[in-house]
């Protein structure tokens, strides 16, 4: 029977992973090596007692096998950033808001470690910010129930991945994003929680005045993750003998920065006002890094003397740190999201052991106060 243009399957897939030729499949199942690699090139559509054989002999469902292409939905979403015109692209997907949330996976957004899986395609674009996705999976469930964090701290990976232990239906898609970057993402509906660690000097408030200001009106509540200690990391054993910002332009050390918007710049011009240093005396001040993780590898590889981020940070990747100032990192909830299930099951694992274990055994971290109301806006 020639195939169906719509039927779909993964029969080559399943049978190399498991180490097995076309011609140990075809005697397994008790069909000719010519049914194998006829069903495999889509010329040939497979009866429903061969369909049951090869799964039988694969020790899987005939859904894992086979699916009918249209069977798969397609959604229109807004994408959370602009992409050039026209081109295809492998996305995640969430609601927010009562809307899809198309997140496009490229470059750097496209990993933490592994390559992140996709949710869907986009097939077309439907407007000036707006997609077509033809989804992978047909279990909408999932995205219903998925918990979108847009934030800088590296902790809250291990927060999402141990709340999704705890609630599996659960799923946590952990946006990285600066302190401001990730308040003005959560301001236009891209994420149903913005984390953030910024100071304001003026009125000795940690992250409220700029909530105040971004969201103009809406009204939102802070809940505390924690507090960390912030600093300059140093290679191991600090052999310029750095203790202070002085001692990095008495040195001629080199720094690498964050951009724009990030708690660590913030912290760190912040200090040179203090002790009156201008920022260009500061040799590397304008190199730009975009993560925590990439300033740590700077100073590992010896690319740069010092830079600034975390004391958990320092510690992760073996380095000196001295520190120079506790910041509270504080989760930014618009009040329209908080009464939404699967944002209720995420923050009720704020007071879970596992979660506690998970920040503690890192260091540099205070959750005496987690998951408390800090602020309502």
């Amino acid at each position: 029977m020639k195939q169906d243009s719509d039927l779909r399957n993964n029969l080559k897939s399943i049978r190399t992973r498991l180490g097995m030729s076309q011609q140990d499949l075809a005697n397994i199942a008790n069909v000719t090596r010519q049914t194998i690699s006829g069903v495999e090139s889509g010329l040939y559509a497979p009866s429903v007692a061969i369909t049951l054989r090869l799964a039988k002999a694969l020790g899987c469902q005939v859904e894992d096998l086979f699916w009918l292409e249209r069977d798969l939905p397609e959604i229109e979403a807004v994408l959370a950033k602009p992409v050039p015109n026209g081109q295809q692209l492998r996305v995640s997907v969430a609601r927010v808001g009562g809307q899809w949330i198309a997140y496009p996976l490229i470059g750097k957004d496209a990993f933490r470690q592994d390559m992140i899986p996709a949710d869907g395609e986009s097939t077309s674009q439907t407007g000036t910010n707006k997609v077509r996705v033809r989804l992978l999976d047909d279990n909408l469930d999932t995205l219903h129930n998925t918990v979108v964090i847009a934030g800088c701290a590296p902790v809250i990976s291990l927060w999402a991945r141990a709340t999704e232990r705890w609630h599996p239906q659960l799923r946590v898609q952990y946006n990285f994003a600066n302190s401001m970057a990730a308040l003005h993402s959560l301001c236009r509906g891209e994420a149903h929680i913005a984390g953030m660690h910024l100071y304001d000097p003026e009125t000795g408030e940690y992250n409220t005045p700029f909530v105040r200001d971004v969201l103009a009106g809406r009204e939102a509540v802070l809940i505390t993750l924690g507090v960390w200690e912030e600093g300059l990391l140093l290679k191991s054993g600090n052999p310029m003998g750095i203790r202070t910002v002085n001692d990095l332009v008495a040195g001629g050390a080199t720094i690498v920065n964050r951009e724009i918007g990030s708690g660590s710049r913030m912290l760190l011009e912040q200090t040179l006002q203090k002790e009156q240093i201008p920022f260009d005396a500061v040799q590397g001040f304008d190199n730009i890094l975009k993560t925590h993780q990439d300033v740590a590898q700077a100073v590992v590889r010896g690319v740069a003397d010092a830079g600034m981020s975390t004391a958990s940070v320092a510690t992760a990747f073996g380095l000196g740190f001295i520190p120079l100032h506790r910041s509270r990192y504080d989760l930014v909830i618009l009040k329209e999201y908080l009464e939404e299930a699967p944002v209720q099951q995420l923050l009720s694992t704020l007071g879970h052991r596992m979660v506690h274990s998970q920040f503690e055994i890192l260091g540099g971290y205070d959750i005496s106060k987690i998951g408390e109301v800090v602020a309502t806006v």
